[in-house]
């Protein structure tokens, strides 16, 4: 793998996770198989981003401006130097500095993991892709949450792949981290 390759984590907060105000749908596991990927990044030394999302109401139904809940999760929190980019946007690189830090740090790669497959996921892949980045998303370390359109209920595992596939057909290699991990 390139050293020029960083990875992104995406909006893995504590209101997505179980008590918090917005649970997905497998949150904890996809956030294990996150922790897996940002380990392998730490021990290469490769730059590791992390996405926090804070909405800029506090009546937002999640992500409520300096809440805990808003907080990224313990299960992939930020060491060292890792830095940490606030976003109040779906897309992460809107109004941010996410581009300038990737820029300074000579990357030409991404690895997106995170949530939501749907939202937050979706906006980032589109948007790196369009910035010129060769951008992998693992679709085991991402996770969203059951789905209403029109009267009818979309469960989380079809948002999910539906998502993914629309991704990996037109935006980037969509894989496991298992696969991605065994790349070395």
């Amino acid at each position: 793998m390139s050293s020029k390759t960083a990875l992104i984590v995406v909006d893995i907060q504590n209101d997505y996770f179980p008590g918090g105000l917005w649970t997905l749908s497998k949150v904890e596991a996809a956030a294990a198989k996150a922790a897996q990927v940002i380990a392998a990044f730490r021990e290469r030394g490769d730059l590791v981003v992390h996405i926090r999302h804070e909405f800029t109401s506090a009546d937002a139904p999640f992500f409520r401006p300096g809440s805990e809940g808003a907080h990224i999760h313990p299960s992939v929190i930020n060491q060292g130097d890792e830095l940490v980019v606030l976003k109040h946007y779906i897309n992460s690189f809107r109004e941010t500095e996410l581009k300038a830090i990737l820029d300074r740090h000579a990357i030409d790669a991404v690895v997106i993991v995170g949530n939501m497959s749907h939202m937050c996921v979706d906006g980032i892949t589109r948007a790196a892709v369009d910035f010129g980045y060769d951008t992998t998303v693992l679709h085991d370390a991402c996770a969203t949450l059951d789905l209403q359109f029109n009267g009818v209920k979309v469960p989380a595992e079809h948002v999910h792949a539906a998502f993914m596939a629309a991704l990996s057909f037109g935006y980037a290699p969509v894989i496991s981290t298992a696969e991605y991990l065994a790349k070395g």
